[in-house]
């Protein structure tokens, strides 16, 4: 019988483009990186169901929401 985790494939390239691109659009990289740590460590302890689910990790969801963030403003407005 195999395990869940096995059958799910993360899409690394994906996640790479995502840091990729909000280290492009940050001023700073290094504040960039503390607040992306920040809003990880703050995910993880709001939800702690996430941490076993691979495609959830914390560290994950805040680079995506920090990009959609910086990149889609009008998605706040509303």
């Amino acid at each position: 019988m195999k395990r869940y985790n096995e059958y799910i494939k993360i899409d690394l390239q994906y996640i790479k483009y995502k840091t990729e691109e909000l280290l492009t659009l940050a001023q700073n990289r290094y504040k960039i990186t503390i607040q992306v740590a920040n809003r990880a460590k703050r995910r993880k302890y709001e939800d702690i169901d996430i941490i076993d689910d691979p495609l959830n990790k914390p560290i994950v969801k805040a680079i995506i929401e920090m990009v959609d963030e910086i990149t889609e403003p009008e998605i706040l407005k509303d």
